[in-house]
């Protein structure tokens, strides 16, 4: 810290110094009593909150570091649960080793669900924190000192998965007041209880909104998109493997979810055509080229993939 309490300058990509990140806001880590999964979630008035305050590893752990950043935070605290330590013990660890300890904002939560946290003497009021049951909410520059608790009741009462949840609080806390400076950004990150050994599978959400004037309306928005892709994701495979019969739900899950997506709607015609059901198929793809016309010429190149077995036509 420098002599006036601001962060040391960092070096920018240009050679110039430039401050830390000022990420004051709200945040909720957590892990997932019935999954396993972890997860962080955070809202801010700052740009691109997503890309310093959340970090969740498989297996590991998660945490959120925020108010006058450390971003190290994210990495060493995963790294140090990885390594044998509790989520308390890491916390305690880092925040020890940190001569700017005084104006952080950080918690973690560890694989067997045991959470801490630290708000320092510093951070800018409102601020505080609530440790739950596999959970922490933590928040500075609030409005006021209601916030956290609607957070965290938000979570506990919540029903559904652990995204669910996670955006609950988020929502709780805005709808209480939030950030003293109005709103920017948000972020959601939920990963696998367990690693794949393949990390790209191991992300469930990882979701940013850098900037905007609602940024959790914007959140749910892609958190249902990421949802629907599930399943396309899901109907891809199945297809691939010849399963017909779970393409065909995998798609139509997507396509309840997103109706008005002619991608979706294309890709349940073909898992119709490809079960024998004709008739619903040529519906769907009539729908799908109204959409958008570019579909027609997707239809044979689809057939020549070897993913469509039936004369299909709209």
């Amino acid at each position: 810290m420098t002599s006036a309490g601001r962060p040391r300058a960092r070096a920018d990509r240009f050679g110039y110094a430039v401050p830390m990140a000022f990420a004051h806001t709200y945040s909720i880590v957590a892990r997932c009593p019935e999954t396993g999964c972890f997860g962080v979630a955070v809202q801010s008035h700052w740009f691109s909150v997503g890309t310093v305050v959340p970090w969740a590893e498989s297996g590991v752990g998660a945490v959120a570091t925020q108010s006058l950043v450390q971003p190290s935070y994210g990495p060493d605290g995963l790294a140090a649960m990885r390594g044998g330590l509790s989520a308390p013990q890491a916390l305690e660890q880092l925040v020890a080793a940190d001569e700017g300890r005084d104006v952080r904002q950080v918690a973690m939560v560890d694989a067997s669900g045991q959470a801490a946290a630290w708000t320092g003497p510093r951070c800018v009021a409102a601020a505080g924190q609530h440790v739950g049951d596999g959970y922490s909410v933590q928040a500075n520059m609030m409005t006021d000192e209601t916030i956290w608790p609607a957070m965290a009741k938000a979570y506990e009462t919540t029903p559904g998965p652990l995204v669910d949840r996670l955006l609950a609080a988020l929502d709780a806390a805005q709808a209480a007041g939030g950030d003293a400076r109005g709103k920017q950004s948000a972020a959601i990150l939920v990963v696998r209880s367990k690693s794949t050994g393949k990390p790209w599978q191991d992300k469930l959400y990882d979701l940013r909104v850098d900037d905007s004037p609602e940024p959790l309306v914007e959140l749910r928005r892609l958190a249902r998109v990421r949802e629907a892709y599930h399943f396309m994701d899901a109907g891809d495979y199945a297809l691939e493997k010849n399963d017909i019969p779970g393409a065909l739900e995998a798609y139509s899950s997507a396509q309840s979810l997103m109706p008005d997506s002619s991608e979706m709607v294309f890709w349940h015609a073909i898992a119709l055509a490809n079960a024998g059901r004709m008739e619903q198929a040529r519906q769907l793809l009539r729908r799908c080229c109204q959409m958008d016309s570019r579909w027609v010429d997707f239809v044979p190149r689809v057939r020549t993939a070897g993913l469509l077995n039936a004369d299909l036509t709209p």
